[in-house]
């Protein structure tokens, strides 16, 4: 299967942290809806691929961290889906430096819908 509306949504959800293209609010709407498992592998991956010397690290774990700090759905989220055995697998299987966003994003969206 293709998955391809999911993919889609994840890489949008993605997409709003890293380019800041919507307002706290509208980021938080949207994660509140995703999977947990999907949220933290979302900011886990943006946090691979921004570490501190990244030019853009304080824009997008900035916008992280305040989509966390408005929604207490959000960050529950993100302590939930840590806990996820999607989580776990990925993990033990795969860097999150080693995947490009395309690649990341089909990987996870297909484990997560398959």
């Amino acid at each position: 299967m293709s998955f391809a509306p999911e993919i889609r949504v994840a890489t949008h959800l993605l997409t709003a942290v890293e380019n800041g293209s919507h307002s706290v609010t509208q980021m938080r709407m949207i994660y509140e809806d995703a999977d947990p498992a999907l949220v933290y592998l979302l900011f886990s991956w943006l946090r691979a691929h921004y570490p501190p010397s990244h030019s853009a690290y304080d824009g997008v774990i900035g916008r992280i961290a305040e989509v966390c700090g408005s929604s207490s759905v959000v960050a529950r989220k993100v302590r939930t889906g840590e806990q996820d055995p999607i989580v776990s697998w990925f993990e033990e299987t795969y860097d999150y430096r080693g995947l490009r966003r395309d690649d990341f994003i089909r990987l996870v969206v297909e484990k997560l819908e398959g």
